[in-house]
């Protein structure tokens, strides 16, 4: 029962193998591949396995005693010590936890002493060996791998079950023992210290390495299925190899130590509360090396203090009689000869000195340390990183290819000991499927189409086209506020004619005024949330009317100052916003202001446009007579080490075609994946909305629901919770309908790439618009598939991999598969199809924007923010515990604008 559960726990965080146990009713894979559109041939970056299971091999538990034992460095140490490896003997398998595999079976258990101390080439000798380093192993023969299984599942003899599962986590730790023994590892992910590599900035640079993952693979009916290894690019962040001090600076945006000083004494009266302790948490476990005493000490960083060598005591010598208090500073000078800098923070590391029941922790001063190589940067990246890192990570298909050929003859598997021991063959050959592109529908506006033919090829013009539905009604109040400053933003009159030429350009794609005349005014930053209020008073007196939508002319791009006026306008005041450039608005070019409009009018009622099939009818001809509704859902989480909540964001259609979506976001707990149920039943008044317009008086008769983000072992739980929660506000609402839906989860976290062949591609080799594959890499028996919606700007297109967890509306594959292409053609704000269903996309624009919507205090200046509301209280969340996290502030619906598109 034990290996059962630590086998099932370590196999639910493969979430892109394509294993997993199969959940109770899950739609069954199809008999037959979708015949319409196109046929055409794909290559994939995936290689089959061409031999495995020809030798037994047998699973040991591994049980370890010791000091430290739970560390994994410990671990590493241990079994890697001369005292196992001569025991054992050369080709053993081990996870680093609790399994070893080995084609040796031991009838006894095998028990090994170990003494670390005792191996260490620069011991004294002389000197007895210090008992917390010594370590007893335990081996455990529990039973041989069940290649046979695994064999029978492949063949469709068998379902999916335990001896399946122990298989898989074999080959997957078989496959990474070398890789791991030569290059740095990360998960499935391997960097070679000489590899491409560029400088992000602060202390961050980005590497390219080689992905490779074992997965089950199906090739088509009547070809059956088996194992096959993704093998992509990998890229990382990982720290410099840099002086600590030089580290603290590029975090802190301190040049040089005297820089870093003033920082450091600026911030000393309140350290655990300021800016600069928050910034340098980031070096939390970081490993870093001192050379003061002639070998490089290896430490880990537990934290930054706030003190300096100087006001740093401790007590030297401790219960002797030559005990005295000395500085930091003082003992580098008496023991190392050294005089370390005062002024800047010193470290306390995890490693505890003294004797027992008085450990304390090793401090040392910062410009004593460096970075040691190959730690990984796990932190989100700030815009100028992130930009750069897309730089980096970005390659045409062609050059992507190269990369992976690299990365195969990198992994070097023909030669690989191990793989050869223990009998696993890879092919050298990529693997080559028959993929179909869908066909495209037209795109529809109010005066006309673009036909497929055009649509298909990745963009459109919408010059001279009206919009498919125009804002709901004619703007009469609305106001522009230009941030003043004196090198970027425009005058009066660059800002008069850019809408002068907004009001002609929106009035060509059908958009509709009362009031052609905006307020323009001027706003300070500097005047915080009372610059908002300005603008909507000068707006509302001028109009006699709550403004209706408000423009901000922005000199930069800045996200505080952006998510400041967000929160104003839809927490204090309920209306929606548009910001804008100001460059963008100097230039005042035609098409960004078509551009511009779009958002406008999907703020303010509107839809830009809509699919219209050529199929649909013939693959399913009451597909749009059925009342349908959408529902997107995605769940953020911020980035590893942060105690921020957790971000839920629901979208919902509108509208019958399902061009327009209102969005409900909420915190959602703590790095909770679930949606509480707090967070569905929330959608009530939103349901009841559908039903009164767009269902006359009756619920949808199904729901196509879309996840993202999920892992595989959280499937049945989508089901069994979100769903759940769904249908039982369904019936709250209505008792007697029965609502059916169609869940799919909808990932882009996965490693296939497309790389057609011949005429299947467009002019950079990246697959047509509508590609779908359902062979290569996709589940036996389970409904899964890629699809590849749009048409890549940059780089190597990433498709779509949907997978369909429940069908109650029994749509037909050839149904789902269309209708997810063919939405992705009424996106709002674009003119060319998107990568992933509206749905979907919608929800992830809404949980980043809702982030704005956070209850704290701004940032951007000393005035009140606008947002927080008399009798409530701001707080950062590091006053917060996890299970404390605070909801959103609502917004203010006076207007109604939680039922507009203000998160576009």
């Amino acid at each position: 029962m034990e290996l059962l559960i630590l086998l099932l726990c370590y196999f639910d965080i493969i979430t892109d193998s394509g294993q997993r146990e199969n959940p109770q009713g899950l739609p069954r894979r199809p008999a037959q591949l979708n015949k319409q559109g196109q046929e055409v041939t794909v290559g994939l970056n995936s290689f089959k396995v061409t031999k495995f299971g020809s030798k037994p091999v047998y699973q040991y538990d591994v049980m370890m005693r010791g000091n430290d034992i739970e560390k994994r460095i410990v671990i590493k140490k241990v079994w890697g010590s001369n005292a196992v490896t001569s025991r054992l003997g050369q080709g053993w398998i081990f996870d680093g936890n609790k399994l070893a595999w080995s084609l040796k079976k031991e009838a006894q258990e095998v028990r090994i002493d170990v003494d670390l101390d005792a191996e260490r080439a620069e011991r004294d000798p002389s000197k007895p060996s210090n008992d917390k380093n010594k370590y007893n192993v335990a081996l455990r023969y529990t039973n041989a791998v069940k290649f046979e299984v695994l064999t029978a599942f492949l063949n469709g003899k068998t379902d999916w079950n335990n001896s399946c599962l122990e298989a898989i986590n074999f080959f997957d730790h078989l496959m990474r023992q070398t890789p791991s023994s030569k290059f740095f590892q990360l998960k499935r992910s391997f960097f070679a210290q000489g590899n491409d590599r560029l400088k992000l900035g602060g202390a961050v640079e980005a590497f390219k390495g080689v992905y490779a993952s074992l997965r089950i693979a199906y090739y088509g009916p009547g070809l059956g299925a088996g194992l096959a290894v993704n093998v992509d690019v990998a890229n990382g962040t990982f720290w410099e190899q840099l002086p600590l001090v030089q580290v603290m600076g590029a975090l802190t945006n301190c040049p040089g130590t005297d820089a870093l000083a003033r920082n450091f004494a600026n911030s000393t009266k309140d350290w655990r509360k300021s800016a600069m302790y928050t910034q340098l948490k980031r070096l939390r476990h970081v490993r870093v090396f001192s050379t003061h005493r002639g070998v490089n000490d290896e430490y880990c960083i537990e934290t930054i203090l706030g003190k300096d060598v100087k006001t740093f005591e401790f007590k030297q010598n401790e219960g002797r009689p030559e005990e005295k208090t000395v500085s930091l500073q003082d003992y580098y000078r008496g023991a190392y000869k050294i005089n370390p800098q005062p002024g800047l923070p010193i470290v306390e590391m995890t490693k505890k000195v003294g004797p027992p029941g008085k450990k304390k922790s090793v401090v040392l001063p910062v410009d004593v340390l460096r970075i040691l190589p190959n730690q990984r940067y796990a932190f989100k990246l700030d815009e100028k990183q992130t930009s750069s890192m897309i730089k980096f990570a970005v390659s045409l298909p062609q050059d992507r290819w190269k990369g992976i050929q690299t990365g195969v003859n990198m992994l070097d598997r023909n030669k690989d000991p191990y793989l050869q021991n223990y009998g696993l063959e890879i092919g050298a050959q990529r693997t080559e499927v028959k993929a179909r592109v869908l066909p495209t529908p037209d795109v529809t506006f109010a005066n006309g189409s673009i036909p497929g033919t055009q649509a298909g090829q990745g963009r459109w013009r919408i010059d001279g086209k009206k919009f498919a539905t125009p804002n709901s009604k004619p703007i009469k109040a609305w106001g522009v506020c230009v941030i003043q400053d004196p090198r970027e933003a425009p005058d009066q009159q660059a800002t008069a004619a850019f809408f002068k030429q907004f009001v002609s350009i929106y009035k060509a794609h059908g958009g509709q005024f009362a009031n052609e005349s905006p307020v323009i005014q001027p706003g300070q930053l500097n005047k915080g949330g009372e610059m908002i209020t300005d603008i909507w008073n000068a707006t509302g007196n001028k109009n006699q009317a709550r403004p209706e939508i408000l423009f901000f002319v922005l000199p930069k791009k800045d996200s505080n100052v952006y998510k400041n006026i967000k929160k104003s306008c839809e927490v204090r005041y309920g209306v929606v916003s548009q910001c804008l450039q100001a460059r963008h608005v100097k230039t005042n070019q035609a098409q960004y202001i078509s551009n511009v409009c779009m958002k406008v009018n999907a703020k303010l009622g509107g839809s830009t446009c809509r699919a219209t099939s050529k199929v649909m009818a013939k693959i399913a001809p009451n597909h749009a007579k059925i009342p349908t509704m959408a529902i997107g859902i995605d769940v953020s989480h911020a980035a590893p080490g942060s105690d921020q909540g957790s971000m839920a964001a629901i979208t919902m259609s509108l509208n019958a075609d399902l061009t327009r979506y209102a969005a409900h976001c909420n915190t959602n707990g703590h790095r909770v994946e679930l949606v509480t149920k707090t967070n569905i039943l929330d959608l009530e008044n939103y349901v009841k909305h559908w039903v009164s317009t767009t269902g006359k008086g009756a619920l949808p008769s199904r729901v196509v629901y879309f996840r993202d983000g999920v892992s595989e072992g959280q499937y049945q739980q989508v089901i069994t919770q979100e769903v759940a929660d769904l249908k039982e506000l369904f019936h709250n609402i209505d008792p007697k309908k029965q609502v059916q839906f169609t869940v799919l989860i909808g990932s882009k976290r996965h490693h296939v790439r497309f790389f057609p062949l011949g005429n299947g591609g467009d002019r950079n080799g990246n697959p047509k618009p509508g590609t779908l594959v359902e062979t290569g890499v996709t589940h036996p028996y389970e409904f899964d598939f890629y699809l590849c919606s749009h048409a890549a700007i940059k780089g190597t297109a990433r498709p779509m991999h949907y997978y369909c967890l429940l069908n109650e509306a029994g749509m037909s594959p050839e149904e789902i598969q269309q209708m997810l292409y063919e939405h992705c053609y009424q996106y709002a704000r674009a003119t060319t199809p998107v990568s992933q269903f509206p749905a979907i996309y919608y929800a992830h624009l809404a949980s980043n924007r809702a982030v704005a919507h956070e209850n704290r205090p701004a940032v951007s200046s000393g005035k009140k923010e606008a947002g927080v509301k008399h009798g409530q209280t701001a707080s950062s969340s590091s006053d917060k515990t996890p299970t404390e996290i605070p909801p959103l502030m609502a917004l203010n619906n006076q207007m109604g604008i939680r039922l507009a598109m203000w998160y576009i």
